[in-house]
């Protein structure tokens, strides 16, 4: 039993190994087959791998090839080109050594006939040489017997003269000597007349050259303007009632209104250039709008004052534009249109400069000196007589501290301050700023005394009542025959401005002198203003 339990049990057991070596076997033919599979997707897979590394090295080492064969055709071609010029350079020596060499042989042929030249010269000059030392030789004997005979002359000559050779040499030094001053003197003196001969006449020239070219008419100014009106009656609209728009005029301007028989004309009378020309505007104004009353007329006025500033001003520029002459300080440009509307002895001052300008700037550029330095200081010679009725000193003396306060140069002071001889000219600017100066004064009607001194007694009046306490403002008009004094009605009463009337009366009695009678004439005025809001 236990027998067959055992038979059973290892059949058993054979029949479970064989069972489990067959399954071992197939499972390890299974793992080898797998594992025979993965190889050969491995070896494939590196196969491929394999065969594109080697197609990518190959291309890589294309690219390096080529990139090599490149910069080999680059080099070469490099090469090539330094070579080409290497041997550019090397014909070039080559041909200027075989030129050098050509001149070389030309050099040397040329010494060789010099050198040919210069032994059959040695042999001609040696033959002139002995030549020579024979002519030599006889001029030798010949000069010894020419001294010998001069000390023989000179023995006779001496006996004959009774003077030594050593006086008779000094005898004739002298008087050559003199005979050289002489003629010396006579030459300096004809070469000065001819001097002051030329020199006369290029003055003469520049001279009437400069005066041609700035030969400008001159109309003396006169003392009236004339304002035409649209018709005789608006003159009785000017004289207002009672004539109250003409006074306010008349003390507004300072010119005295002259309304006569001329038909549709007012005749405006004042000495004053600028005066009179602030009233014709105004009233040319006033007769255009039409509203002719003494508030109307003051507020007009002093609107045209306003404006104859920048007026002043243009014509300033006007002249500086006109003359080309830049960089002038705005305050002497407005002093230079100021004196549009002065006189100096009939003659406009403004118009008087630019001409002294004009002909100073023509002599000096026939000169060759300084042309704008003679324009500068002959434009304003005159400048201070824009302000000299304002302030105390020559107008000489405010020019010249008017030029050194705005900035102008010493030669331009220097020129200006000569015109009148105060100073000695030291340039020739100076000169001719002082020529040309007189020349413009000393046209034929350039100038009229008589305008001048009036004109002077007038201001001199216009001064005399001003210097009264209390007055505002005085205006000398009819020709000087009236003296218009508007005081300030708070300082003065109406008592005290009679008595002003018999001070300032007795004053011009006693310090003027004048032609006939002087009215004068005070007025006081009291207004009172007031606004309704």
């Amino acid at each position: 039993m236990l027998t067959e339990i055992l038979i059973a049990a290892a059949a058993a057991l054979t029949v479970i190994l064989a069972a489990w070596w067959f399954f071992f076997r197939h499972a390890t033919e299974r793992v080898a087959a797998q594992a025979q599979r993965e190889a050969d997707g491995i070896l494939a897979a590196a196969q491929r791998e394999s065969e594109a590394k080697l197609k990518e090295a190959e291309l890589a080492a294309r690219e390096k090839l080529l990139q090599a064969r490149g910069e080999f055709e680059k080099a070469s071609r490099r090469q090539r080109k330094e070579l080409e010029q290497l041997e550019k350079r090397t014909q070039q020596k080559e041909d200027a050594l075989r030129q050098k060499e050509n001149a070389f042989q030309q050099k040397e042929s040329a010494f060789q006939r010099a050198s040919d030249e210069l032994r059959q010269g040695e042999k001609s000059f040696a033959k002139r040489e002995r030549k020579l030392e024979v002519r030599e030789a006889a001029l030798e004997e010949e000069h010894a017997e020419l001294e010998e005979l001069i000390a023989v002359q000179t023995g006779k000559l001496e006996q004959i003269a009774g003077l030594t050779a050593r006086q008779a040499k000094d005898e004739l030094v002298e008087a050559m000597k003199t005979d050289a001053r002489m003629e010396a003197a006579h030459m300096v003196k004809r070469i000065d007349d001819e001097a002051h001969e030329s020199a006369d006449r290029d003055a003469q020239r520049i001279v009437g050259m400069a005066v041609q070219r700035a030969a400008s008419d001159y109309v003396a100014e006169t003392t009236v303007s004339v304002v035409m009106l649209p018709s005789d009656e608006m003159k009785g609209r000017i004289i207002g009632r009672e004539g109250r728009n003409i006074r306010a005029i008349e003390a507004a301007t300072g010119i005295d209104l002259i309304i006569d028989d001329t038909p549709e004309a007012v005749i405006v009378s004042g000495f004053d250039p600028f005066r009179r020309e602030i009233a014709r505007t105004a009233l040319e104004r006033l007769i255009k709008d039409g509203r002719i009353h003494p508030a109307r007329i003051e507020e007009v006025v002093e609107k045209v004052k306003a404006e104859f500033e920048q007026k002043i001003r243009q014509e300033g520029e006007s002249a500086l534009l006109e003359l080309n002459l830049p960089n002038v300080h705005q305050e002497l440009v407005r002093l230079l249109g100021r004196l549009r509307y002065r006189t100096s002895y009939g003659q406009n001052v403004l118009q008087h400069s630019k001409e002294v300008s004009f002909l100073a700037g023509t002599m000096a550029a026939e000169l060759k000196v300084n042309v704008q330095v003679a324009k500068r200081a002959g434009l304003l010679h005159d400048i201070g007589k824009a302000v000299d009725r304002e302030m105390e000193g020559t107008h000489l003396e405010i020019g010249i501290d008017l030029l050194r306060k705005y900035g102008e140069g010493e030669d331009v002071i220097h020129a200006m301050a000569c015109h009148h001889g105060d100073y000695d000219p030291e340039t020739v600017e100076a000169i001719l700023v002082t020529a040309a100066d007189a020349l413009s004064a000393a046209r034929p009607g350039a100038r009229r005394e008589i305008l001048e001194t009036y004109i002077k007694r007038l201001e001199a009046l216009e001064e005399l009542a001003s210097s009264f306490k209390g007055v505002q403002k005085s205006y000398a008009i009819q020709a000087g025959r009236e003296i218009r004094v508007i005081v300030d009605s708070k300082k003065l009463s109406d008592d005290e401005a009679i008595w002003l009337s018999r001070d300032i009366a007795g004053k011009v009695e006693s310090e003027l002198t004048y032609p006939g009678q002087i009215k004068v004439t005070v007025i006081r005025e009291t207004r009172s203003i007031e606004y309704a809001k």
